[in-house]
């Protein structure tokens, strides 16, 4: 994949994977829209890269279109965009599966899935008249598992993933090109004392992620996993979820004898 003077925007792209995308996408000779709901930072990385920054909260459809609009207007048509921004906030008090507050879980759904709605019914339409483009979504591994501890990440990841394929398979006869990015454990400011998914994965640069994710793309693989075990994990969740379902209390057992205070009291 030929990524030469390809506009591309990256969300989230202050930090983190997102903003070793956007290094790695400047290196290969891509124009960068750096977007992220800091803009101080998203500039600081958008200079270093001769890229622009744009301020958006990706949760509200009317800061995406802006963000399709600006970018748009400064560097050219986007032939990528990789809705990266994502957020967590871990279970309520309790540690209940359903203790997040409406807050949390309506934020949650509205970064981690709304905003790969926004941003495909803002682009779509215009990449099929182009001729094609690419969406790039970042879910987790999560949504092919599950989070230990964060009901609202698990859940609205899961979603991630789906609405990933119905994009591919809605949208493929139109040239457009549709990856969803899976990680499990990528050493970011969201993971910051945390063990991934399982509690055990193996920990990932986010400059490793991104190598994963450019490499993914030149194949135009659909499924971008950038840790290995993530494809056993979700073999042995297939083959007896009743078997997985139970190894993932025992896990999360493990987790409360380590922090008592998390566990609630019936």
């Amino acid at each position: 994949m030929d990524l030469n003077n390809q506009v591309v925007v990256v969300t989230g792209g202050a930090s983190g994977i997102g903003r070793a995308l956007c290094e790695k996408f400047a290196a290969a000779g891509a124009r960068v829209a750096v977007a992220d709901l800091n803009l101080q930072p998203a500039t600081q990385v958008a200079e270093q890269i001769n890229g622009i920054a744009v301020a958006a909260n990706v949760g509200l459809e009317e800061d995406i279109q802006a963000l399709v609009r600006e970018t748009e207007e400064r560097l050219g048509p986007i032939d990528i965009f990789v809705s990266n921004a994502g957020v967590a906030f871990g279970d309520g008090p309790g540690w209940m599966a359903a203790s997040g507050s409406n807050d949390n879980w309506m934020t949650s759904w509205n970064v981690n899935v709304m905003a790969h709605v926004f941003a495909a019914r803002a682009l779509v339409p215009d990449m099929i008249k182009r001729g094609g483009g690419y969406l790039v979504n970042v879910a987790s591994g999560a949504g092919l598992l599950c989070q230990l501890g964060d009901a609202a990440y698990s859940t609205t990841k899961t979603a991630a993933v789906g609405f990933a394929e119905s994009l591919a398979i809605t949208h493929g006869d139109d040239n457009i090109k549709v990856s969803v990015v899976c990680p499990l454990y990528v050493a970011t400011a969201m993971t910051e004392g945390g063990r991934g998914v399982t509690g055990q994965d193996t920990m990932m640069t986010a400059e490793e992620a991104a190598d994963s994710v450019l490499a993914g793309m030149a194949d135009e693989r659909f499924m971008i996993q950038p840790h290995a075990e993530l494809a056993t994990y979700v073999e042995r969740k297939g083959a007896d979820y009743d078997r997985w379902i139970a190894g993932m209390r025992r896990m999360r057992q493990g987790m409360l004898e380590q922090h008592p205070d998390y566990a609630y009291k019936v």
